[in-house]
């Protein structure tokens, strides 16, 4: 299924949401409760799937809402359609603060393009989500992103949201290592692994964590500067429920002393 041509802006500075164009009978599928405004004539319905194969049956249904379950999403997606004669307009806004980044999966290697497990936002009708398992268990026990993440296929518009400044980097055959968490996306022919941070005085001492995500091959990633999990860390010392030293053993070691 071919999916919808959607002209679309982005809107704001730290906290950006995205602003969709409908033409007369296009569709934007999206995250249930994301939706920030739509103008009269356009129509949402609530779905169980993406719709991007519209004589899939009960099962194949039942088995891409399971999916959607199992990396944290909600089992149901919003359809909004144009059903005016006219253009109309809907926008969408992040759940915390951060980057919404534009990805034409047409330019992406095989059209598909693996994301986080919470960062999917909005994407053009057409657009098939599944999930995606990272090849080593490691990777999901100590990586961050977790064991399952998202795939994004089509040929279409996808909007995805990462947390503070996002950095788009090409690898070329090259290897990057990256705070844990702090991978959005990369494309489907980048190897994701974990390594350990360094020797074990900078793992207990070095604050970075035990261990860092890496990025091998050719390929496109995008990094986010501030996931949601380091903004809760962050924003914990004013609860009184953190310590200095939190990426760290001893920050760790802090708190069972607590």
């Amino acid at each position: 299924m071919y999916s919808h041509e959607i002209d679309y802006k982005i809107i704001g500075e730290d906290i950006q949401i995205v602003e969709i164009e409908l033409d007369p009978n296009e569709t934007v599928i999206a995250e249930a409760g994301s939706m920030l405004f739509m103008e009269d004539g356009i129509q949402f319905e609530t779905k169980m799937g993406d719709g991007s194969q519209p004589t899939q049956g009960l099962m194949g249904k039942l088995l891409q809402a399971g999916s959607r379950l199992i990396t944290g999403e909600s089992l149901f997606m919003t359809h909004f359609t144009n059903r005016a004669g006219i253009k109309r307009k809907l926008a969408f806004a992040a759940p915390y603060p951060g980057t919404v980044m534009p990805i034409n999966l047409a330019n992406i290697y095989g059209n598909s393009l693996i994301v986080q497990k919470d960062g999917f936002l909005c994407a053009a009708m057409g657009t098939r989500m599944s999930i995606h398992f990272n090849q080593r268990l490691g990777s999901g026990f100590f990586g961050g992103e977790g064991f399952i993440m998202q795939k994004l296929q089509g040929d279409g518009m996808a909007f995805v949201h990462a947390g503070g400044v996002v950095i788009e980097r090409q690898l070329n055959n090259e290897t990057l290592r990256v705070d844990t968490g702090c991978v959005v996306a990369f494309e489907p022919q980048v190897h994701f692994d974990i390594q350990r941070s360094g020797g074990l005085k900078s793992m207990i001492f070095g604050g970075e964590g035990l261990f860092l995500a890496t990025l091998s091959g050719t390929g496109r990633v995008w990094i986010q500067s501030m996931p949601i999990s380091k903004l809760v860390q962050r924003l914990a010392p004013y609860s009184g429920q953190s310590h200095k030293e939190s990426g760290s053993v001893l920050g760790n070691l802090g708190g069972l002393l607590d």
